[in-house]
């Protein structure tokens, strides 16, 4: 039920964004801008809208955001037991699991930061 529940939000999302994205291009160009402000992707220079933004609410988005989504339904983290096998997505635009960065057993660190 939660997995229908998830298809039917995000494939309305996708399909309402897909629409208003026909009708008002500058207008959503200027939201998703916006959106990107706040991660501050907008200011790099090499990553400009005309090579990412076209992609929102495309079909490979809708399959992207899916797979995570339920993904995190699974992902549950407990103090003393195993971390969850979260998604991620390397430099390179690779999509892999989390543990698979795991060697041996050296344990795994993650470092969260900006580097504004």
């Amino acid at each position: 039920l939660q997995k229908f529940l998830i298809l039917l939000q995000v494939t309305l999302s996708v399909v309402v964004g897909k629409t208003l994205m026909i009708l008002f291009p500058n207008a959503v160009k200027r939201y998703i801008l916006k959106m990107g402000e706040k991660s501050r992707m907008n200011r790099n220079p090499k990553f400009s809208y005309e090579n990412w933004g076209p992609t929102f609410f495309s079909f490979k988005y809708l399959q992207f955001v899916l797979k995570v989504k339920w993904k995190r339904l699974e992902d549950e983290a407990f103090e003393g037991h195993p971390a969850p096998n979260t998604p991620v997505v390397t430099l390179g635009g690779e999509v892999c699991d989390l543990l698979d960065f795991m060697k041996d057993n050296r344990p795994l660190i993650l470092n969260f930061g900006s580097c504004t």
